[in-house]
């Protein structure tokens, strides 16, 4: 199976050959996944610049898609991003691959769990965080097709299944003793960590928006107890989620990479996961703790 990488390259220039409108940016990384054309812009290791240009593309009414590893798209241009796309309100697709921590073996220069977290702090960016490759094709030609600013999330994590990409939430699970709700590839975790509790499991792609609306329909059919899982910072979603729930007595639990640990090891994806409560065994602690103790008179 190919990867969400491979995916979104091949879908991107199937639809440059129909669609002049479309043009790609990048700063050496994936530059073997494009094939030469004039409107697939390599400007070499200068990340500011690679977002600068998209911008300027999209200024002049194309619709640029802008890649790297979230670091080197997200992180190092975060001012380019703010001011070049958002002051100006022009629209383009910013694709990041990596995660918060997929490639170990790089080092911290390569991982940016904070990322979804700084889209969080400029308005009117699409964030959307796909758990399976066959998910990647539909969010890329919806991408492509409209105006506005988003932001695709790629990584090497898959879930087992694939799920129609929907706007909002998709029930995976229905149970009446709390909410999780499972974002990208933390579904297969959270699945295995919850298959012996009566809990709802939700499946979340597209995360900004964010469902408040399906987030308090399952609670309102459950107790209001509701487990956050995202494979990026910890609590990105908490504020949403508590907004969402604002006159609901509820308990929110958020699981994500931890903001009071600096991991200098390099180890594994894997061992990234249990550092961080991310893999089965520290998602299932996390929401026996939250489900099955009841709250304190």
């Amino acid at each position: 199976m190919k990867t969400m990488r491979e995916v979104f390259a091949d879908t991107v220039q199937e639809v440059m050959a129909d669609d002049p409108r479309v043009a790609v940016v990048i700063a050496e990384i994936s530059r073997d996944a494009f094939r030469p054309s004039p409107r697939v812009v390599n400007v070499g290791i200068r990340e500011q610049l690679m977002v600068g240009v998209g911008s300027g593309l999209a200024l002049t009414g194309m619709r640029p898609v802008v890649h790297s590893y979230a670091p080197f798209l997200v992180e190092r241009p975060y001012e380019q991003i703010k001011l070049d796309f958002g002051h100006q309100d022009v629209g383009g697709v910013l694709v990041g691959i990596g995660g918060s921590y997929d490639d170990p073996a790089w080092g911290r220069t390569h991982q940016s769990p904070g990322d979804v977290a700084l889209f969080d702090s400029m308005p009117g960016w699409r964030v959307q965080v796909p758990g399976h490759p066959d998910e990647v094709e539909p969010l890329v030609r919806a991408a492509l097709a409209a105006d506005d600013r988003r932001y695709l999330r790629l990584s090497l994590r898959r879930n087992t299944a694939s799920f129609p990409v929907v706007e909002g939430f998709t029930a995976v699970r229905r149970g009446s003793g709390g909410v999780v709700v499972a974002v990208g590839p933390m579904l297969d975790p959270v699945l295995a960590a919850t298959a012996d509790l009566d809990v709802t499991v939700l499946y979340a792609t597209t995360v900004r928006p964010f469902d408040g609306a399906g987030l308090r329909a399952a609670v309102a059919a459950a107790r209001p107890d509701v487990l956050l899982v995202e494979p990026y910072l910890e609590g990105t979603s908490a504020h949403l989620a508590s907004e969402a729930l604002s006159d609901v007595p509820h308990r929110l639990r958020s699981l994500g990479v931890r903001r009071d640990a600096e991991l200098r090891a390099y180890g594994t994806a894997e061992d990234h996961d249990a550092a961080h409560d991310l893999d089965a065994l520290g998602i299932a602690a996390a929401a026996r703790r939250l489900f099955t103790h009841p709250v304190a008179a």
